[in-house]
């Protein structure tokens, strides 16, 4: 495997990397933030989360998104198959 050239950030993030991007201390943490619906579930048929995905659904949970934005469900029924 490669290793990605300076300043470029996975995508795909494990559960691990996930729980520490959004700030959880601990795994459970995280996993209690995908089952309260505040940061979305692993991208369908794999073990990653989608950076940008976890993004936009805390820029809506914060207020930085403007309500009238689709919802990351929205988006994702959206995009699926």
């Amino acid at each position: 495997m490669t290793t990605l050239p300076i300043g470029l950030s996975p995508r795909g993030l494990t559960r691990d990397q996930a729980a520490e991007y959004v700030g959880c201390e601990t795994v459970a943490a995280f996993d209690s933030w995908v089952r309260k619906g505040i940061v979305p579930p692993p991208i369908q048929g794999t073990n990653r989360w989608d950076r940008k995905a976890i993004d936009r659904a805390l820029d809506r949970r914060s207020g930085l998104l403007d309500s009238a934005d689709q919802s990351f469900e929205e988006w994702a029924a959206s995009h699926a198959g």
